[in-house]
């Protein structure tokens, strides 16, 4: 079975978006429980959709390696907004990176989505990617906004009833995830805040340090 196939047959049938009351949790176990959910976003060009396969928590003022460490800014309002708001953001003057706004309004958290298995509109996101390998597609914060074209129009968008959705999906058992610091970061890297798919093909590369036997 091609490995295009086999992201259909996996394909997750009649489950809606995640209620707004999943992610009125602790950010850390948000994270731990998107893994095996679906991040969809539908365009004018079609609809395109990937298995999350690697989160990473974001805490609030008290982590250095959060936006909200700056507090109330004008780019982090939305992280002091609703549960189960996108909240989207623009690095290094290249990528867009995609996050699910968690816990009460006025506690600013998030969880980041870095890298998913793309299961519907595989051709759209080949085009949006360019040459690239088909496990290049999405593994990773930047790339997974391009393959999706989730960009800054989605920022302050609820995650249910938008452009931009988490739907259902599959759990993925205690046994299959794997936890380790953040990746990509500087300050409070030494956290482990970062939850995987272990078996996976589809996640970003994990630094060789961290790599678990």
């Amino acid at each position: 079975m091609t490995s295009s196939a086999a992201a259909v047959a996996r394909r997750p049938r009649g489950r809606g978006a995640l209620p707004a009351r999943f992610y009125e949790r602790d950010t850390e176990q948000v994270a731990r429980d998107l893994l095996g959910a679906v991040l969809r976003s539908t365009t004018a060009e079609g609809v395109a959709s990937g298995r999350i396969v690697e989160t990473e928590a974001y805490l609030g003022e008290h982590d250095l390696a959060c936006h909200a460490a700056a507090g109330l800014t004008a780019r982090t309002r939305w992280l002091y907004g609703a549960p189960g708001t996108a909240y989207v953001y623009f690095i290094y003057g290249v990528h867009w990176c995609f996050n699910a706004v968690t816990r009460a309004v006025g506690s600013p958290s998030a969880v980041l989505v870095r890298a998913i298995e793309p299961l519907e509109g595989i051709a759209l996101m080949r085009e949006r990617r360019g040459a690239v390998r088909d496990r290049d597609l999405a593994n990773g914060p930047g790339k997974l906004c391009e393959a999706l074209a989730i960009t800054g129009a989605s920022n302050g968008l609820p995650l249910r009833g938008s452009a931009v959705e988490i739907l259902r999906g599959e759990p993925v058992p205690d046994q299959h995830v794997a936890i380790t610091p953040r990746i990509g970061i500087t300050k409070s890297a030494d956290w482990p805040l970062r939850w995987l798919v272990a078996s996976s093909p589809w996640t970003s590369r994990t630094p060789r340090h961290l790599r678990q036997g």
